[in-house]
């Protein structure tokens, strides 16, 4: 059954581009062109990826993105014709995956599209071998269920979360820098740049906060998990 993409973006043109180069590679394709109708039609298509343009009528796509990341873990591609840094931090901390700055090559987008339908596993075989569940101090993680639990009370991490949580607990004191992570958590053709691990990180800081293994800056590398102390 082929992946099912969500366009939401103002533009037609942009729309009927993405639409015949998706569709190419086999993609069901789901159009809305404003804020409102892409969360109407992402309740009633359950959409397995949604490219979601910045500025779009009705709601923007910051405001779209965040009430898609109330209920669910798709993964979200931001559209912005914007080259703002701020905006794509922005974007991140409102929950979405990946960005693509106007104006973009469409085989771009197909390539980000893939890559990140492969980051949620979409491909994954059934004979690929499972991972073990990883114990650090008091914080427990198990890659089966996607359980994170802390001193026995279960903690709820999002996709990208859980995945740089476990490469920090199969790796503990050991300093992981930047671009290693995103390699490890978002893979070799992920777009993105080193900021995207710093917003995560500060995430997971924020919700493990009561964890005993703490997550530590190296600077001018990266970050380590430091098992049994309280250091910051």
């Amino acid at each position: 059954m082929p992946a099912k993409i969500l366009v939401a973006d103002d533009e037609p043109n942009i729309v009927k581009l993405l639409r015949l180069y998706l569709r190419e590679e086999g993609y069901e394709i789901i159009s809305a062109r404003d804020g409102k109708e892409a969360l109407e039609r992402f309740h009633s298509e359950s959409p397995d990826l949604v490219l979601l343009d910045l500025m779009m009528p009705l709601m923007g796509g910051f405001e779209v993105c965040t009430e898609i990341r109330r209920e669910s873990d798709v993964p979200v591609i931001m559209l912005t014709a914007r080259t703002d840094d701020v905006d794509k931090i922005v974007g991140l901390e409102m929950g979405a995956d990946d960005y693509i700055t106007k104006p973009f090559n469409p085989r771009e987008v197909v390539a980000r599209v893939k890559a990140n339908l492969r980051r949620r596993e979409w491909d994954r075989t059934e004979d690929e071998p499972e991972r073990p569940v990883v114990t650090v101090n008091d914080l427990t993680l198990d890659p089966t269920s996607r359980d994170v639990v802390v001193a026995g009370d279960r903690v709820r991490l999002r996709q990208r979360e859980f995945d740089l949580l476990e490469a920090f607990m199969r790796h503990p004191n050991v300093a992981l820098d930047r671009e290693r992570l995103l390699s490890m958590v978002w893979g070799e053709d992920f777009y993105g740049d080193a900021r995207t691990i710093d917003v995560h990180v500060a995430w997971l800081r924020d919700k493990l906060k009561q964890a005993r293994p703490k997550i530590e800056t190296v600077w001018g590398v990266g970050y380590k998990l430091v098992p049994g102390t309280d250091a910051a």
